[in-house]
């Protein structure tokens, strides 16, 4: 498999000059883990955040610790909520968003699918064991590409979906809260299916990763459809 992007969840790609303010400002050091945690209590709600209610209500919740993520809420319709980290960050190109993997302040709520919680969160959760572990962007990446060689993360055999909904999602310096939107998980999608969208157009696109098992098509949805945390 070819060094690429790996999955951007972040969208921190259309915000370069914060990106590579970021990477400046951290040097290539992760801050004290204590950074990236907060109250089990405000995590569980802004995790919620990340979908419809119908949805988040009904969802496993998971929260992340030192040793990373565990379940606090064990749901009932498959899907599952948590908050992501600056881990999910891209770390192959653009080289200037890498180190946005060192920014504790990105908090990226996320429900994925039945599917996604599968094929896709196993990614997420090596992605964030081996930043547990100090590992840096580049380290990373190589660690989850030889995971996923080895068979010891799923194979990707169809398509599956995340909601990043939540009005109250921070994706990093300079990005903020960005646009609802949702993750579409569609292994080996360029952008030409999808219409050929300009880069970060409100339209959909592949973000990232296109032709490859970990493509990302990016679907923005409408501002009043944002959930803001503890909303019922």
């Amino acid at each position: 498999m070819r060094s690429t992007l790996i999955s951007l969840p972040l969208l921190a790609a259309l915000f370069v000059p914060a990106a590579e303010a970021q990477t400046s400002k951290s040097q290539g050091k992760y801050p004290p883990i204590e950074d990236f945690l907060m109250p089990q209590a405000s995590e569980v709600a802004l995790a919620k955040s990340a979908a419809p209610a119908g949805i988040s209500d009904r969802a496993t919740i998971r929260v992340f610790t030192a040793s990373g993520f565990k379940t606090v809420h064990q749901g009932d319709n498959g899907f599952v909520c948590v908050v992501m980290r600056g881990f999910s960050a891209p770390t192959y190109t653009p080289a200037q968003f890498r180190e946005l993997v060192y920014d504790p302040s990105v908090r990226a709520p996320i429900c994925f699918d039945p599917k996604a919680v599968r094929e896709v969160m196993p990614y997420y959760e090596l992605r964030t064991k081996l930043a547990i572990d100090g590992k840096d962007p580049q380290q990373i990446a190589e660690g989850v590409q030889a995971a996923y060689a080895r068979g010891e993360l799923p194979k990707r055999d169809g398509v599956s979906f995340a909601y990043m909904w939540s009005a109250d999602q921070d994706l990093g310096s300079g990005i903020g809260h960005w646009h609802p939107h949702v993750m579409v998980f569609a292994p080996y999608y360029d952008n030409s299916m999808v219409g050929g969208n300009a880069f970060g157009a409100p339209l959909p696109q592949v973000t990232d990763d296109a032709g490859t098992p970990f493509s990302v098509v990016v679907i923005p949805v409408d501002h009043n459809l944002a959930v803001k945390t503890g909303a019922k």
